[in-house]
């Protein structure tokens, strides 16, 4: 499962093969969930307060990246980094 960015020990993820809606695997320390690109929706997992919200400021900041290497991810292309929450 490619990384597509990294911030604050928290780790963005895409699988090449998974399923609707359109959402990204964020790991940070043991935790690990998984969330909806459009909405920012916690699907699955758990992450800390403080690091969900980081990970819902860059998910607004970046959306357009995410929903374009969801795509990619969908056709089996190479995934473009996305740059960190600074």
């Amino acid at each position: 499962m490619p990384e597509v960015s990294r911030f604050y020990g928290i780790s963005i993820r895409l699988y090449y093969r998974d399923h609707p809606p359109t959402h990204f695997h964020a790991f940070y320390g043991e935790f690990e969930a998984i969330i909806e690109i459009d909405s920012g929706v916690l699907q699955k997992g758990y992450l800390p307060k403080t690091a969900l919200h980081l990970l819902d400021t860059w998910r607004l900041l970046y959306l357009e990246e995410l929903r374009q290497n969801w795509n990619r991810a969908r056709q089996q292309l190479p995934l473009l980094p996305i740059p960190p929450l600074e």
